[in-house]
């Protein structure tokens, strides 16, 4: 669930940070460069850090910038950020854009831009349309006329900034096929190769069975489910993936341990990457716990409270 800060709250801390790093909220929605000896943290494949737990942008920094923009991309990573989490669905025409809900009303202007059509579905509209709403508007003026991305120029941005992402299908059960469509993209677009698969791509789904089409077509990618399955299905779930995913309130350090207990499709011990974890107490208790990585909105706070410093 998606909770955004209080605004002012949150352009103070914005305009804090950039300053801090020499730059600005406009610079930060084109793409500004970042010394790669401030990149901040990072795993191997998704492994935790040296020092805690890798610290995932949930659709991008979106506690500062319209989720699953480019804006929010950019941001993380001029914060520092490699890892990024998105959403990917499919238009009416089969083009597959990146935006969380089923439906474009709340983080776009589809209302105002075609009214009598709701409740506004992705799928209800071709891409052409959906390129055409105002996708930053609804977050803040300063982010007028972000657009939602499609998939293959969220990939060539995420590229671009040498980030790594950990994808979602979403609500895989509304677009037939969509698996082996978001796999054929990523190869067209380079991700598929050793290094992306090896480092910086993961695979998730709420749908287990979305996760095991993935797995079944690409079993060399790293792939994870969405959920807090219980002790006992664990063993069910490692069949076919290498991660176990949950809300952090639904976990405890034993449920936790009972993962890492577990070998992966890859042969490796299963690892725990929990979300929405947006505050510094959560965080911490989250990284008692044992989880490998930590999902967030606001992943300057979590990277603070759980590596004891900003890292820059």
């Amino acid at each position: 669930m998606y909770v955004r800060p209080a605004a002012a709250a949150a352009a103070a801390f914005l305009g804090f940070t950039l300053t801090l790093l020499g730059g600005t909220a406009a610079s930060a929605a084109t793409g500004p460069s970042v010394p790669s000896g401030s990149r901040g943290p990072t795993g191997t494949g998704g492994a935790p850090g040296l020092l805690g737990p890798v610290v995932y942008a949930h659709r991008g920094a979106s506690a500062y910038a319209p989720e699953n923009t480019i804006a929010a991309i950019d941001l993380a990573m001029r914060l520092g950020f490699d890892w990024v989490e998105n959403d990917v669905q499919r238009t009416k025409d089969g083009e597959l854009v990146v935006v969380h809900d089923d439906t474009l009303a709340r983080t776009t202007d589809a209302e105002q831009a075609f009214p009598g059509r709701g409740p506004w579905r992705v799928k209800d509209f071709t891409a052409a349309e959906i390129a055409t709403l105002d996708a930053g508007s609804w977050f803040g003026e300063e982010f007028a006329g972000e657009r939602v991305p499609t998939l293959r120029e969220y990939l060539d941005r995420v590229d671009r900034n040498r980030q790594r992402l950990l994808l979602e299908i979403k609500k895989p059960e509304l677009y037939p096929g969509i698996e082996k469509q978001t796999l054929q993209l990523l190869d067209e677009t380079g991700w598929l190769d050793t290094d992306h698969v090896q480092r910086r791509l993961v695979v998730q789904s709420f749908s287990a069975d979305s996760v095991r089409l993935v797995h079944g077509m690409r079993p060399d990618l790293v792939t994870a489910f969405l959920g807090t399955p219980t002790v006992a299905d664990l063993p069910k779930y490692a069949e076919f993936t290498d991660r176990i995913n949950p809300w952090h309130t639904t976990i405890s350090a034993d449920w936790v341990a009972a993962v890492h207990g577990l070998r992966g499709a890859h042969g490796r011990s299963m690892e725990v990457d929990t979300w929405i974890v947006d505050d510094a107490a959560t965080a911490r208790k989250v990284q008692g716990m044992g989880v490998d990585g930590i999902i967030t909105n606001a992943p300057d706070v979590v990277h603070q409270a759980v590596l004891g410093s900003f890292g820059f």
